[in-house]
Parts: C-alpha cells; structure tokens; sequence
C-alpha cells in the first residue's frame, strides 16, 4: 500500500514544498501554499531493466558495443512528410485571423479574459456558427445549467438556425471529380461535410449541452459521442474524484487539462477551453496549464465599452501577437470589419492635443488617434497619467522632450490616451504622443491628414521601425495624405502619401504642427525661432 505524503503547492507558479510558508520561495506572494496530499509510488519495481542499477548497467553495455548506429524512433526530416495542417472554419473571420487562420482538428484552444467580458458569448455564438456544417458540437457547461444557457441562446437570436445548403458543397466536390482543378481552394481552409443535416428539422442546432463539473463523466461523453468541436466552460470548475485538493487547485487544473488533452488528440477533437484571470490579469492555474494547450487566446475589453479585443499570446499553428476585434451589440457580438475607423477620432473637426499613428498587432496595422492633455499643475508633483499607453514610455518622452527640445513639462500635468482603449505599447507610437504633447502644450492643432511613425530615441532622434511598407498602406487607404517618418527609412514609391524624413524630434514639430505665417526668412526658420523663443518666454 502505497503511503500519502504531504506537500505544499503554489496555487500561482505550481512549486511544491515539503513545509508550509508564509511566502512562496519561488515567486515570493504570500498566502498561496495549499496543502495536498499525494500518494508515492513503490519503490518495487517489476521490470529489472528500468531500476537504476538495470538502465545503468544497460548504458554501461551499450558504451562498448560496436558498429554502426541505427534510429530506432527518430526521423530525418527529409522523412517527415510536410502536409499543411488542414483546417475549418469557426464561422467568424476575426476568429480565424487570431488562429492562424482556421481551427485545427485535435488542438486545444485556451481563452481566458476578466469576468463578464463576453468569453461564453463568443464561444456560444461560434459554436452556433460551426453547428451549421459541422455535425456535432459538445458545450460543457460547469457554471450554469442548460437552462440558463439555452436563455442566453434565445438571447443572442441563435435557437433556430436555417441549415446551411450542402448541395454547393457536393457540387464542389462533382466538379472536382470531372476534372475542373480550377475551383478548389488554395489555401489550408476546407470545410468540412455535414452527416446529420436536414432541411426539415425544427431543432436546427446540431449542438449537444452537458451541464457536468466531473472529469470522468465529461471524457466518458467525449469519447461516446466523439464530437468535431467542444467547449469546456471553465477548466477551473472541473474537478477530478482522484484528487482530493478542490476544484481550482493546481492539482487539478494540471490533471483535468492533460487528461482533456490526451482525449482530444486521440479523437482528434478540437478543445476550446475558458480560463480564468486573477485580479493580475493572467490565466488562474499552474504555468504548466499554458504549456499544455496549443493556442492561448485572451478577451480583453472595457466591460462598458462596446468593443472587445482578442489578442493571441501563443500559437502552434499561426502567428502570435494577432489580435481579433468584435463590438458588443444587441444580439451578442459582432466583428468589426474595418477596425482602424473604430480607434480613429473625427477627423472633420480636429482639437488641439491629438496625433494619429500607426500600430502594428501581428500582420495588422490599425491606425489609433493619440490624444494628450498638458496643464498647470495644482499639486506639488505634477501627475502623470495614461490610457491604453504605456506609463513608462510617458516618463521617457517627457524627458527626452524637456532636456532635448526644452519644453518645461516637470512643472506640469500630464495625460495620455489612445482612442478606443487600445492598448498601443510598441515604439513606433513615441513620434505621435510626442507631437500630441506638444501640440496640447502650445494649444495648436496637428494637420488631421497627417500620420506620424516613429520611434523616440533618448538623445532626441527619431528612430527606424518595422513594418513600415504595411503601416503606410493602411494610411493611404484611410485617406491620409502626409506621412512624418524617421530617415533613411525604406518606404515603396506607388502610394499617394507625401513622405516627410526626420532625423530630430524637432524637425518632426516643425513638420507636424501647421507654422504661423511670417513676411521675411523661411517659413520653417521662423516658425522654428518661434518655437524656440516661446520656450525661452515659458521658462
């Protein structure tokens, strides 16, 4: 018999203990050791050749063997056949950006995001979507009953669905037969035909809802009724009988998922999966419970706000870093087929402070409207404040504005914010919230039509940056018809923009800010002793 032992388990980082402690020596938070009781395994051994002496008298005996060496399991990669993955709709095109573009069979798909976000919206609704071609659909469902899900589906119009035609897709499959090559598709994306459709059902959701927080009853069903896509709604609520830590516990989180993972990839099912957030935003759980999966998805989002982000962090199958947006509306949620319009202001009435600039999330460029506010300050320290950027690039670009241009902000207010509430953190967004600083700061109002792309440098230069060919593509399709790029930045010749090379931040004010018009010198020189004097008369 087998003798339990005792350990200590951070419910944050998974380290385990053999004593109690105030604080986790790994990850240093306090409070998060949780006891569990674990059963050793037997020191017997019945096969003799896996004991420590027999694999070590084993690799002494093959140290002396001679001859060539031959595989036994491992491949060349000349040997590896190179099929691409096949994939299928989830019905939603913002859905298959984030995936890479599609759901692969047998992957394990990992959503996490803040309570009341939309997470069990978005899943309800694609499942409704993939009911439509694909035969059977599990929704697992340990946080409400079928009730309740079934009145968020009559909420979201999606009860009744009309069944999709099939004959299109046996005339695809007719054509290909006769020979016509042309009509099949290029890309990894095929659909995938119905078996149990018909065009006189009442019940048109070929959905199956399991309202079970039991891991075994959970498996007994995957394996019974062997579905194409399931939905595990959430993995923290799961428990396993074998356990006896609750559910939630790194324990069991680590053994639900890799008991669902072994499932899936054996029935080859596709597993989406909700996690939740601590209060840190993270996914709740072991580390390991990221490793696991195959795609890790987050749902982010002002809960007041209308639109919803979907944002990969890890990807197997595609590329990380993409983001997917949606709009809440009245019957769930909605993708936003042109996003940049979304974060963009007006545009037709400009005000003093804003900038645009271009951010690039995976292969999308979106254009995103800085705006910034500069005032007296009634405090001792002046505040600093952001939305959407980062509070740390704030610091810098104040600093690098009042050493290298001399503009006095230490003495001022400071606030910073992108429209929309998306989160902008790359650096090629500096020249834009450095220009909407100084706009605010002298009360002048930026040329709306113009873009500004760039990276601030600590010495006052304007820096390279990535992607620029796509960041200026996405400009000129919004109607833009300036772009305040750094120097000797390569950029294609066939796009109607006029393109406008910096080396110094101050060049870019120059540029940027419309001049006062002036009678004798240079248009720029002057505005630019402007410039300089009005500090001077600030200082």
């Amino acid at each position: 018999m087998a003798k339990p032992r005792i350990v200590y388990v951070c419910s944050e980082c998974g380290t385990e203990s053999v004593q109690w402690y105030g604080k986790c020596p790994n990850c240093h938070v306090f409070g998060t050791l949780e006891e569990q009781i674990q059963e050793t395994a037997s020191n017997s051994n019945s096969n003799g050749s896996f004991s420590r002496g027999g694999w070590q008298s084993q690799l002494r005996n093959s140290s002396h063997s001679t001859g060539e060496g031959k595989p036994r399991a491992s491949l060349k990669f000349s040997e590896i056949t190179s099929d691409e993955q096949p994939r299928f709709p989830s019905g939603y095109g913002e859905f298959d950006r984030v995936l890479g573009g599609g759901m692969v069979p047998g992957s394990l798909v990992l959503i996490g995001g803040d309570p009341g976000i939309g997470k069990s919206t978005l899943l309800l609704q694609t499942a409704n979507q993939l009911s439509q071609t694909l035969p059977r659909i599990l929704y697992v469902s340990a946080e409400e009953s079928g009730q309740q899900i079934k009145l968020r589906a009559s909420r979201l119009g999606a009860t009744h669905k009309e069944v999709q035609n099939i004959t299109q897709i046996n005339d695809d499959e007719s054509a290909t037969k006769n020979g016509n090559k042309d009509r099949k598709k290029k890309d990894s994306v095929v659909k995938v035909k119905p078996e149990i459709l018909t065009d006189n059902s009442t019940d048109n959701w070929n959905i199956y809802v399991m309202p079970e927080t039991d891991l075994e009853e959970i498996i007994k069903e995957l394996e019974s009724l062997k579905p194409q896509v399931a939905v595990i709604d959430s993995i923290q609520t799961l428990y396993f009988s074998s356990l006896n830590s609750a559910p939630g516990s790194v324990a069991q989180v680590r053994e639900c998922t890799s008991a669902l993972m072994q499932v899936a990839k054996r029935e080859n099912i596709t597993l989406l999966i909700v996690g939740h957030v601590t209060k840190d935003g993270t996914i709740a759980g072991p580390r390991v419970l990221e490793h696991l999966v195959d795609t890790v998805l987050y749902f982010e989002g002002d809960r007041y706000a209308s639109h919803r982000l979907l944002r990969s962090v890890k990807n197997r199958f595609g590329a990380t870093h993409e983001i997917g947006i949606f709009e809440m509306v009245e019957h769930g949620l909605a993708e936003v087929s042109n996003p940049s319009e979304l974060f963009l202001g007006n545009r037709e009435d400009p005000s003093p402070g804003t900038a645009s600039v271009v951010a690039c999330e995976g292969t999308r460029s979106i254009v995103v409207e800085i705006q910034a506010l500069v005032s007296p300050t009634s405090y001792t320290s002046p505040r600093r404040s952001t939305t959407g950027v980062d509070y740390n690039r704030l610091q810098q670009i104040l600093a690098v504005l009042e050493k290298r241009v001399g503009i006095p902000l230490s003495k001022l207010d400071a606030y910073v914010a992108s429209a929309g509430g998306l989160g902008v953190g790359e650096p090629a967004a500096d020249l834009g919230m450095a220009i909407a600083i100084v706009a605010s700061f002298r009360d002048r109002v930026v040329d709306p039509r113009t873009v500004l792309i760039g990276e601030l440098g600590l010495g006052g230069q304007v820096r390279l940056v990535s992607q620029m060919e796509l960041r200026l593509k996405e400009a000129a399709k919004l109607g833009f018809k300036r772009a305040i790029v750094p120097k000797g930045q390569a950029y294609p010749d066939d796009l109607e923009l006029e393109i406008i090379c910096v080396s110094k931040v101050i060049d870019a004010i120059i540029a940027a800010i419309p001049p006062q018009p002036r009678s004798v010198g240079s248009v720029e020189k002057a505005y630019e002793n402007e410039i300089i004097r009005e500090i001077e008369e600030e200082i």
